[in-house]
């Protein structure tokens, strides 16, 4: 009897623990001219309304999106339909569709056994860290001779940075990087991420184009890139996007690791305030999972592309993010988007924009893929993977396998031609 209650405590306990989004909207505006966009600029960092930006204020015409808490919604609207600012609710309810995410969650969970082999892994639903962790392990045991796990630091919590290194021989070859989950809620990333590692092993041997790359590449995979902002994605709060270090005189917590980068840090389109969703942090790389990555490659030295994979809005972007000035491989990166995308669509229909980050989504400064470009990797990518919109963050599990199949034939793309261009 008191095993039972102890039992029925820790549930509810966990049950309670966890941050709900009842009643909370998701409203679309797309602005019609400058005016409105100034309007939407203004509302934008309105801390007290506790907006979260799902999609940013860029251009006329280009959709905004941001969730807002129940009981700011009479408030919001007001603003809104004072202003003559149209508006579409995208998500009536976050919370029913969180509720059945962790319904199918458990659904899949109670339905399967615990995988013994990367073979027996659900690639179509999602999985909280320590599964994915389980998956790696499993994938470096049965490929020995391809596979072998690098852990590059410890995040802010004292988990493993883990990387997974494909490679056939070699020392300190060219080299790829790909990562997925920097923001975690955005959970395709992660769950393409585990998929891509399997493809690789899979592929080998047999896809002549990925086997020509690995055999004179290595290819380094960090699924789990924030992975203490995973774990409380999965554990608190859906909707967390930072890492998990307090920051010192404010009760806010965590930093935006894809505004943390030495590449115009501290400049438009990056948040001074603890508060915020895009809070820079208090310095370049004063976040560990960051700065393991910024010491990895600058002791690596070899790596010829940079990939980093995010959601949602269906982009592939290129440098710049922090200023207007073009890159001087512009004309090559944008030519070789536009075939990686339209290679990307062959499979399902999924229609992307590529561009430049500036010109494509918005002015960002301190990203990753600025200052991977400016430390000489000239194939520096940022991918936004579906949707549009329709769920945003809360991607349905039947779309992950989809997702990732059609970003791998963008990323194939990338690859080949890094491998054929060395430089």
């Amino acid at each position: 009897m008191m095993k039972g209650l102890l039992v029925f405590a820790a549930l509810f306990v966990a049950v309670l623990g966890k941050d709900t989004f009842e009643g909370h909207q998701v409203l679309r505006i797309v602005p019609k001219d400058e005016a409105q966009l100034a309007l939407l600029r203004q509302l934008e960092p309105l801390i007290e309304l506790e907006l979260d930006i799902w999609r940013g204020v860029t251009a006329v015409s280009n959709p905004v999106d941001f969730r807002v808490p129940v009981h700011h919604l009479h408030k919001v609207k007001t603003y809104l339909d004072s202003r003559s600012l149209e508006y579409s609710v995208m998500i009536e309810d976050l919370q029913a569709m969180l509720d059945e995410e962790q319904r199918l969650m458990k659904f899949a969970a109670a339905q399967g056994r615990q995988p013994r082999t990367t073979d027996d892994f659900d690639f179509a639903n999602y999985h909280p860290i320590n599964e994915v962790y389980d998956f790696q392990d499993m994938l470096v045991a049965e490929n020995p001779n391809l596979v072998s796990m690098l852990v590059i630091g410890q995040s802010y919590e004292g988990r493993p940075l883990k990387v997974l290194k494909f490679s056939t021989g070699g020392t300190n070859r060219p080299a790829i990087w790909i990562d997925t989950g920097i923001h975690s809620r955005e959970w395709v990333t992660q769950a393409s991420g585990t998929w891509f590692a399997k493809k690789i092993v899979n592929d080998y041997g047999t896809d002549a184009t990925l086997t020509a790359i690995l055999n004179n590449m290595d290819i380094f995979l960090e699924i789990v890139t924030n992975p203490d902002g995973y774990a409380y994605t999965h554990s608190t709060n859906r909707m967390w996007r930072k890492t998990r270090k307090p920051n010192t005189n404010s009760n806010c917590i965590g930093v935006d690791p894809n505004r943390n980068w030495d590449a115009g840090f501290g400049g438009s389109g990056a948040s001074g305030s603890p508060c915020s969703e895009t809070y820079r942090g208090p310095y370049a790389h004063s976040e560990s999972e960051v700065r393991s990555i910024v010491d990895f490659v600058k002791s690596h030295g070899n790596i010829k592309a940079f990939i980093s994979i995010h959601s949602y809005s269906q982009m592939l972007m290129y440098p710049y993010g922090y200023t207007w000035a073009r890159v001087p491989d512009y004309e090559e990166l944008h030519k070789l988007a536009q075939k990686a995308i339209t290679e990307l669509a062959t499979l399902y229909g999924t229609r992307y924009t590529y561009g430049s980050i500036i010109e494509t989504i918005y002015q960002a400064s301190g990203t990753t893929i600025d200052w991977t470009y400016n430390q000489g990797i000239k194939y520096s990518y940022t991918f936004e993977l579906r949707d549009t919109g329709r769920y945003g963050f809360i991607l349905p599990a039947n779309q992950i396998i989809p997702t990732a199949q059609e970003t791998w034939l963008a990323l194939m793309t990338i690859m080949d031609q890094t491998n054929k261009n060395s430089y």
